[in-house]
């Protein structure tokens, strides 16, 4: 059974800098696609980021730029560095594990990210 446990989020100010971690338990992280997702009130569940076993990535059109995922495999953590923050980036953000089509996707509880203005 995988778990996933975010930390990082928080409450900043617009401009402002987070840096979320997620950490996994079990064996297949390294072979998992990593992934953060985002929930704002009353919106539907958006892809930010995410990073293949060999490190190659993909951002959503919204944080291109200001937001960069990256990984550690030999502490099975994910990472999301999140710059220039805006009050838009406000939500619940999810780490997601993608372990292939025979394995379910995992996710964690989600972090609370507030950005003020």
């Amino acid at each position: 059974q995988v778990q996933l446990v975010e930390s990082g989020g928080g409450l900043v100010q617009a401009g402002g800098s987070l840096r979320l971690s997620c950490a996994a338990s079990g064996s297949i992280f390294r072979i998992a696609v990593m992934g953060w997702y985002r929930q704002a009130p009353g919106k539907q569940r958006e892809l930010v980021a995410r990073i293949t076993s060999g490190g190659g990535t993909n951002y959503g059109d919204s944080v291109k730029g200001r937001f960069t995922i990256s990984r550690d495999n030999a502490k099975n953590t994910v990472y999301l560095q999140m710059n220039s923050l805006k009050p838009e980036d406000t939500a619940v953000y999810y780490c997601n594990m993608d372990a292939g089509p025979w394995r379910p996707d995992y996710w964690g509880q989600g972090t609370q990210v507030t950005v003020s203005s």
